[in-house]
């Protein structure tokens, strides 16, 4: 009989963890119900946030049908001639073969007239560029000018109708973990698009040009280049420009030049002809943990100035050694790649509201940009500025630093030797720019040895080491 009771309540209280059970899972009203709508979590009441992966939230099909239209494949077709050495030396042959080469890349049609922007690295040195558009009509296009140092080309094409154009957006209201499309021309597939989210803002890469990409996690491969990265409404963000890869494709992540920088880069050269650079007129790195122990100093965020520039805004407006920049305007500054993104989106003569740290008080000054071509920097007593027109000309070169003078006593009797050659690779990293070659030198000691390759007023390459 005890064990008939037994029975009796374990079989009861079954019965009821299985209507519970039931009641939980099935029931619209229960809190745990598994119905066919998409599941939605509430981030936090307080903010009434909803967090989920609903179609709704990932229709990428008006963005997308929006700049497929407006995203051109971009043929560049370079000739060179092949000597054979051996006929010239046996028999005296000067003639050559040329040879035809071909690359591809993508393009952004940016006006209903036809203006494209792409990566100047699609069409260098190209003999003739060909336009294919979506709907398979092609022009042979014009090479309006180039930006080498932010790697944006612009193109015309003269077509008898209207173009569809994307616009361009705001890339420095982009926030990491937004929602963004990439399209282009990947290994000849037109139209292709891809979706993935912002990764990272001002991702700094090395000391070329380039530093302050937006990083994303939409597939780039090769013949992207060039193309388009927009936001869900369509607005141009960026221009794809490369990606970081061991086997030259996509692996995870790539990288492109924020629409802000590529569409100064455009105005300029469609108002000047030539890029305008506007510079502060400092010099010095950015704070982490390491660089501000060594400095003594408990911020660990923010551009540390180093060294003022003569003449300078940044002079004229009071900043000193030791001062910590913070926020260039609204935009806040963390490190070298957030200070160099900003200043590149603006010209000479362009005031910038300057906060920064002195003394652990936040001070602000205005500072007006002067012209980049009077940036100088000086290590070991050699005075360095970027080289002119006339150098690229002469010595057919489109990177490196001339030296200006020689304040070095112990080089004074070599002045004569090499004031005016043009400084190609210090320790063999490539001499880019003034602004390059500043960041490489604040690394190194005063006292640390230094290898420069030059070329000197004869046009011969030099190596020495100071």
């Amino acid at each position: 009989m005890k064990n008939i009771s037994q029975l009796f309540i374990v079989s009861i209280l079954s019965g009821v963890l299985t209507l519970g059970a039931y009641k939980l899972a099935f029931d619209s009203n229960a809190p745990f119900s598994f119905d066919k709508s998409p599941v939605i979590t509430r981030a936090n009441d307080t903010f009434n946030k909803r967090v989920g992966l609903s179609a709704s939230v990932l229709d990428f099909t008006e963005a997308a049908e929006k700049t497929i239209h407006s995203v051109v494949h971009v043929k560049n077709v370079t000739r060179r001639t092949v000597t054979n050495p051996m006929l010239e030396f046996f028999y005296g042959y000067k003639g050559g073969q040329s040879q035809e080469q071909i690359g591809t890349g993508s393009g952004v049609i940016i006006s209903e007239d036809g203006y494209i922007v792409t990566n100047n690295h699609v069409v260098k040195d190209a003999s003739e560029i060909e336009i294919t558009l979506n709907n398979k009509k092609s022009y042979k296009a014009k090479l309006i000018g180039t930006d080498s140092k932010m790697d944006i080309a612009l193109l015309k094409i003269d077509a008898n109708e209207k173009l569809s154009y994307t616009a361009f957006g705001d890339s420095d209201n982009v926030k990491v973990g937004e929602w963004v499309l990439a399209v282009g021309n990947p290994y000849n597939l037109t139209s292709t698009v891809t979706a993935g989210i912002v990764s990272a803002k001002a991702r700094n890469l090395g000391d070329n040009g380039i530093q302050s990409f937006i990083q994303t996690d939409a597939a780039v491969n090769p013949g992207n280049s060039g193309g388009a990265l927009v936001d869900t409404n369509g607005n141009l963000i960026g221009i794809n420009t490369m990606i970081s890869s061991m086997t030259g494709s996509y692996v995870g992540y790539s990288f492109a030049v924020p629409s802000n920088i590529a569409r100064k880069i455009i105005e300029d050269i469609m108002e000047y002809g030539n890029v305008q650079r506007g510079i502060l007129g400092v010099e010095g790195g950015e704070l982490n943990a390491s660089a501000s122990k060594e400095l003594g100093i408990a911020q660990t965020e923010g551009f540390y100035i180093n060294r003022v520039t003569k003449n300078s805004g940044a002079e004229k407006s009071g900043l000193q050694k030791g001062d910590i920049i913070i926020r260039l305007d609204n935009q806040n500054i963390s490190t070298f790649a957030d200070l160099s993104g900003y200043i590149n989106t603006k010209r000479p003569n362009d005031k910038v509201e300057v906060t920064f740290l002195r003394d652990g008080k936040s001070k602000s000054v205005a500072v007006t940009l002067t012209k980049n071509e009077f940036f100088t920097t000086e290590f070991k007593g050699i005075e360095l500025e970027n080289i002119d027109v006339s150098d690229k000309k002469k010595f057919k070169i489109d990177y490196g630093v001339k030296i200006k003078s020689i304040n070095n006593e112990n080089l004074k009797q070599y002045t004569d030797e090499l004031k005016g050659n043009i400084i190609l690779s210090i320790d063999n990293v490539k001499a880019t720019d003034i602004e390059s070659v500043s960041k490489l030198l604040n690394k190194k000691d005063e006292n640390q040895s230094i290898r420069l390759e030059m070329i000197n007023k004869s046009g011969e390459i030099i190596r020495i080491i100071i």
